[in-house]
């Protein structure tokens, strides 16, 4: 018999009973399995929405790999009017209780402003802020590595919304932890990291690039190190709370994460293969945080040892 573990946390403006919810863009705007009670999760984190209607990139935009995906889908969605008048309401009423993410994408710093606007006045609990998509021609990445940039959009969306704001940063920089202090310089209430990160994957028999847009984002279990390598480092040099995201495919993926310094976890990629993978890792965590010793999931939050210590 499993000992009683505690999974719920408290973050700004998220009050979770576990630490489990979908990666942006994995269940679009609340399109989950029917045979899952969603109201189990954490939290639902809805697909980027960007001032404008998009229909993404050429396809095919998804290719599966061994131990990962590669997706080049270019934020497709339709625009931000129509996720805070219909896709918002609609979840809100159908799951009034589940704490509600809307993410936050855009073309340029007015756009990014203009949308989080637009979403917070649905009233999701919390915005998330892509400035880190590797696939699409402008903004997301193009802002996203740029220290003063992420700062500059960070602060200028709290100024205009009362909602807590995460910022979603991607690993395709030199130096995560610049990235992280300029989020919170800006204001932020809290982080998630990774997104993906930036590749290329080729045909040999065409000699082309399997993905219709070349080149595009790397998930899945083949992201994982670089992932939980991140979050340690910036859990060590920030104050903010880490939502960790990047190849977890098991409850002992998602305590990893937890153990580096993540407060709460997003599962994408796995759904690929498991449409029921984050029910699968609610369920399992008690137990492997029960054989850490923990009753508490918040009590294992960063408490990695370094072996130079």
């Amino acid at each position: 018999m499993t000992a009683e573990v505690n999974l719920a946390v408290e973050l700004p403006g998220l009050k979770l009973k576990n630490p489990v919810m979908p990666a942006s863009g994995t269940f679009a705007f609340g399109d989950l399995p029917e045979n899952f009670n969603w109201d189990e999760m954490g939290a639902i984190v809805l697909k980027t929405a960007t001032r404008h209607a998009r229909t993404g990139n050429p396809q095919p935009q998804i290719s599966l790999l061994a131990d990962g995906v590669m997706n080049a889908v270019g934020l497709t969605n339709p625009g931000a009017e129509v996720v805070a008048s219909e896709k918002i309401p609609a979840l809100r009423e159908k799951h009034p209780d589940l704490p509600i993410l809307a993410s936050v994408g855009g073309e340029s710093v007015e756009d990014y402003v203009e949308v989080a606007e637009i979403l917070a006045a649905a009233k999701p609990d919390a915005l998330e802020l892509n400035l880190s998509c590797p696939n699409v021609s402008e903004g997301g990445m193009t802002f996203g590595i740029v220290p003063e940039m992420v700062e500059k959009i960070t602060r200028l969306v709290k100024e205009k919304v009362d909602l807590p704001v995460y910022v979603k940063l991607t690993p395709n920089v030199t130096s995560i932890v610049e990235i992280a202090q300029a989020a919170e310089r800006g204001g932020a209430d809290g982080l998630t990291l990774i997104n993906t990160l930036l590749g290329l994957h080729l045909d040999l028999k065409t000699r082309r690039p399997v993905l219709g847009n070349d080149f595009g984002g790397l998930s899945g279990q083949a992201v994982k190190p670089v992932a939980v390598r991140m979050v340690a480092q910036v859990r060590q040099a920030t104050s903010l709370p880490i939502i960790g995201v990047g190849g977890i495919n098991s409850p002992e993926d998602a305590a990893e994460f937890i153990l580096a310094g993540a407060s709460a976890v997003q599962i994408g990629s796995m759904a690929f293969h498991d449409k029921l993978a984050i029910k699968h890792v609610i369920d399992g965590l008690p137990a492997v945080l029960a054989d850490m010793g923990a009753s508490d999931v918040t009590s294992l939050v960063g408490q990695w040892q370094s072996n130079k210590q």
